[in-house]
């Protein structure tokens, strides 16, 4: 049996999880999430743990990966999600404007990019970036496609990164 999948998922109070032909609906303070499982197992709730149970294929890996999208939904609609980015290099700041993020990051021009629905961020100041969201799926990929814009480089260490990145350093060219 999945380690992963075995555990039971604690379902905190206020939060409604519903799980009916492959699709799971998980209700809570924070909104609403819904989200199609596929595996071949069932699901059933018990005095506030919700267990995820293997069916007859015996597939390991989609059984702890049901309980592990079950427990992301869980956890996006109580707590939420959130990256930090930060941003290095001289003349290199973030801004809102509206719905877009307006990064500047040594192009000839500013980069706009549109906020997703479902996505709040947040500018601490021009070099920290913060996203936010209850979909962990959706946080790690707009945290992705901000990061892409300016990856960080390894000679001089600029660009936009995770705050808890170590980017390896290398040496420059030697000198004669």
């Amino acid at each position: 049996m999945s380690r992963i999948g075995r555990l039971p998922i604690r379902i905190p109070e206020g939060v409604k999880v519903e799980y009916k032909d492959r699709i799971a609906v998980v209700e809570g303070p924070k909104g609403k999430l819904t989200q199609r499982i596929d595996f071949d197992g069932y699901v059933e709730l018990q005095d506030g743990l919700l267990f995820v149970r293997m069916g007859k294929s015996n597939d390991k890996a989609r059984y702890g990966l049901a309980r592990a999208l079950l427990n992301n939904m869980v956890v996006g609609i109580t707590q939420g999600f959130k990256k930090t980015l930060k941003i290095v290099g001289v003349g290199y700041k973030a801004q809102l404007q509206g719905k877009n993020l307006v990064l500047n990051l040594g192009y000839s021009h500013p980069i706009n990019y549109p906020i997703p629905e479902g996505i709040k961020i947040e500018i601490p100041d021009q070099n920290t970036i913060i996203v936010e969201g209850i979909d962990k799926q959706k946080v790690g990929q707009v945290a992705a496609e901000i990061r892409a814009f300016r990856k960080p480089e390894p000679y001089k260490g600029k660009g936009v990164m995770y705050v808890d990145e170590h980017i390896r350093r290398k040496a420059g060219k030697a000198g004669a």
